[in-house]
């Protein structure tokens, strides 16, 4: 039995009779080709992908599993059509918090229509692709205090400047109510989930370090997830106990081209800018600590 994901925050979600990517019980995504040469080129990329003995196995965790095509009942009633099945990367979460964030200083690249290079350069001026390298794209977050998710209005991420990208990428590491615009975002899950040797820092810095010498693709118009599960952080008990999981994913690859020997600039760049604002928020916090530890020392 396929189903809608509930954890889907971005693209084309299967509702209302549209046409969207589906998930089993099994742990398996299924993304629907779409009808143009956008989703065989998905899976040129992720045959490609998988056999080249050129990326890093250290790297490969980044990217979700390809377990080829398959026919299936698609969600729009259209009938049985050809879909990607990948691993279902929210699937070994209970209440995940998920994050989508589009990077690049711009979506469209040399050879599309002029339909697409249209509606790309528009959307990346009127969002933060161009101004800040990448742009949050959806997001939601489990409210452990309301036992409930929370997820941000599509517009309203969409209109986000600098203020609003870094308000969310805080927002999506606190503790106190995400649907109460009046609270400032008090970031207190920030250092277990962007700080820490194996946190969403470590790993980006480790994609970064890869596309610094990487000259085999060029993903235009790719997004990073970010997910994790504050339970895991909320339920920690003494020094011994594991640390939060969290971890980022490369998604959407239906616009990869090949590298031909040339870093993929645009998506460094973005990347670059956007580990700079995860590294701000952690610099917030650690000084925040800091004045607070210096406050109880002084009896204050």
């Amino acid at each position: 039995m396929l189903k809608v994901p509930e954890h889907q925050v971005a693209g084309h979600i299967a509702s209302d009779g549209k046409l969207g990517p589906l998930v089993d019980d099994q742990g398996r995504f299924f993304k629907p080709l779409q009808g143009d040469s956008r989703g065989e080129h998905e899976a040129k990329f992720y045959e490609s992908f998988t056999s080249n003995k050129k990326v890093p196995y250290h790297i490969r965790r980044y990217f979700p599993v390809c377990h080829g095509t398959q026919l299936v009942e698609a969600s729009d009633g259209s009938g049985k059509l050809p879909h990607l099945v990948l691993d279902d990367v929210v699937s070994v979460y209970s209440n995940p918090s998920v994050m989508d964030v589009k990077i690049g200083s711009r979506t469209w690249y040399l050879d599309v229509s002029e339909e697409y290079f249209k509606k790309c350069i528009k959307k990346d001026r009127q969002t933060t692709t161009v101004s800040l390298g990448f742009r949050v794209s959806g997001f939601k977050i489990f409210d452990h205090q309301e036992s409930s998710f929370w997820r941000a209005e599509k517009k309203l991420v969409l209109g986000y400047n600098a203020d609003g990208a870094r308000l969310a990428l805080r927002k999506f590491v606190s503790s106190n109510s995400p649907a109460d615009s009046n609270l400032t975002p008090n970031c207190a899950f920030a250092s277990e989930v962007y700080g820490g040797s194996n946190g969403i820092l470590a790993q980006l810095l480790e994609l970064k370090d890869w596309f610094e010498i990487q000259t085999l693709y060029h993903f235009n118009s790719c997004s990073i997830l970010m997910i994790y599960e504050n339970e895991s952080i909320l339920m920690k008990e003494g020094d011994d106990a594991p640390e939060a999981r969290a971890e980022v994913k490369l998604v959407d690859f239906a616009h990869v081209l090949d590298g031909n020997g040339v870093i993929d600039h645009n998506f460094l760049g973005g990347l670059c800018s956007f580990i700079k604002f995860i590294k701000d928020i952690l610099q917030s916090v650690d000084k925040r600590d800091e004045t607070d530890t210096s406050l109880l020392e002084n009896g204050r």
